[in-house]
């Protein structure tokens, strides 16, 4: 990577997912592994280029039981466009051969190989030296609705899997990341997201993965309206309130964050193919984006105090459920390329 800007950390990533989340049968068809790691490499704003990806552990991108030849391939068609490897997410839900955190002893057995398996593509692929960094992403594979039926049983199962997720973890040199989403019950809201993490107890293997598309929805309390931080039909125009309502929500999560997705939102949800409802994610400069993406996401990378926390050595641009005709135009990654510099100038440092 070559670079014209001040700071070099941290690195700056690129989510391969986008092409095949929310893709399918029943919505657009996927985009090759292939054609999103060459969308990538392209992408150049004033000299900086994206420095990695972060993968998605499913086909048709990586299959979750790939040999020991599949991940040399990967590793070397990665490296061979100047990327690395960071962030992988575990296939952890029913369609993906998962099964629920907090449902019975097979769907957690089924959950737990998920994360199993996982974790030993991310260490081979550390092993391979194709992944100097990032976390293995994991949620609790299961509906805020099924969750409402035992809140405080469900939340107490879904600890004790992601303790014994985290086990594993730790036996592969691992660290996991759990992405607080509105759709995955347990963590479909900011308090109860940060009692999962206090109630799991392995800070130093399990933390939060903070977007920042979903955290926004967290402040709106979409799907948790007890947890709501902003008020009822506030007015956008006051920014201040906003800044406020992201200082509680990150004073409770900041501190768990070890993995960081840069995103754009419309307060809004959508969901595509079988993706439930979620946060949707919107192009940088969407013009019904609320947030102001630089200045926000320092509420996450800087500490109560205005200093820097260095806590992760990455940063990845997550955009899901785009058309495909958006995903194949390459002025649509320089532009995200372009809040991604932004960000680490405000935000970052020098190495």
């Amino acid at each position: 990577m070559t670079t014209s800007t001040r700071n070099n950390f941290p690195k700056l990533h690129n989510a391969a997912w986008p092409g095949v989340v929310g893709k399918g049968p029943d919505s657009e068809p996927p985009i090759s592994l292939d054609t999103m790691l060459d969308l990538t490499a392209a992408a150049e704003v004033n000299g900086t280029k994206f420095d990695g990806v972060d993968l998605f552990l499913f086909a048709p991108h990586v299959e979750i039981d790939s040999s020991e030849d599949d991940l040399k391939r990967l590793a070397d068609k990665v490296r061979s466009r100047n990327l690395v490897i960071g962030s992988v997410v575990a296939p952890v839900w029913p369609p993906t051969g998962g099964g629920s955190a907090m449902g019975n002893e097979q769907e957690r057995r089924q959950f737990l190989e998920q994360v199993r398996k996982g974790c030993r593509i991310a260490k081979r692929l550390r092993e391979l030296g194709a992944r100097p960094y990032g976390v293995v992403r994991i949620d609790s594979a299961s509906g805020p609705g099924d969750w409402l039926q035992d809140p405080e049983g469900n939340q107490q199962r879904i600890a004790q899997t992601f303790r014994q997720a985290c086990d594993i973890a730790a036996d592969c040199g691992e660290r996991l990341a759990a992405e607080g989403e509105i759709c995955w019950g347990g963590m479909h809201s900011w308090k109860r997201m940060a009692q999962l993490l206090e109630l799991t107890d392995r800070p130093g293997t399990l933390g939060f993965q903070a977007d920042m598309a979903h955290t926004l929805l967290y402040t709106l309390g979409y799907n948790a309206p007890e947890d709501r931080i902003l008020p009822q039909n506030w007015d956008w125009k006051e920014p201040a309130k906003l800044d406020e309502a992201l200082r509680t929500l990150t004073a409770a999560l900041r501190p768990w964050t070890i993995d960081f997705h840069v995103a754009q939102n419309d307060a809004t949800v959508k969901g595509s193919g079988s993706h439930d409802k979620t946060g949707r994610h919107c192009l940088p400069n969407d013009p019904n984006g609320k947030l102001n993406i630089a200045h926000h996401a320092g509420f996450w990378l800087r500490d109560g105090y205005g200093n820097v926390t260095k806590k992760f050595r990455h940063i990845c641009w997550d955009g899901c459920m785009f058309p495909n005709e958006t995903m194949m135009k390459p002025q649509t990654w320089r532009d995200i390329l372009k809040a991604m510099v932004d960000v680490r100038e405000a935000h970052g440092w020098n190495e």
